[in-house]
């Protein structure tokens, strides 16, 4: 007997409720002890891109995950420029990042910092490389 039984006129409650289908294919009402079967989605993030370089060079793809910040970190004692650049076509073109028009994503000294945050889950990263002297160490990931 439920805490609130059904009162006259009627001497029933038709079901008005929400069902799933179980594992049989049998549809399953949504109750207390019986909730709706779903949960967000946890996609797993690509592997960080790193290494480190003494020579110019491309080093990507790294697929980050949408709404999530990639962070870039650069060390070592180096010179060049290191760009950050954004495909969509897997790589055959990359174009360099901007904002406002202006260049961004460009960086010539040591850093730890987050840098960009895509919303196209087919878009790719990389970093374009250009190391005038010295050794690089890069790591790019979420």
């Amino acid at each position: 007997m439920t805490a609130f039984p059904p009162k006259s006129p009627a001497g029933y409650v038709p079901e008005m409720a929400v069902a799933f289908a179980n594992a049989n294919g049998d549809a399953d009402l949504v109750a207390v002890g019986n909730p709706l079967p779903v949960a967000l989605q946890a996609f797993a993030a690509s592997p960080p891109v790193t290494g480190s370089t003494a020579t110019s060079t491309v080093i990507g793809p790294f697929v980050a995950l949408p709404g999530r910040p990639v962070i870039i970190t650069l060390t070592g004692t180096w010179s060049g420029q290191v760009r950050l650049t954004r495909s969509t076509d897997g790589g055959a073109t990359r174009q360099p990042l901007t904002a406002n028009g202006a260049a961004y994503g460009v960086f010539s000294a040591n850093i730890c910092e987050p840098v960009w945050e895509e919303s196209e889950a087919a878009a790719k990263l990389y970093l374009d490389i250009t190391v005038a002297t010295g050794t690089l160490g890069y790591r790019m990931g979420q």
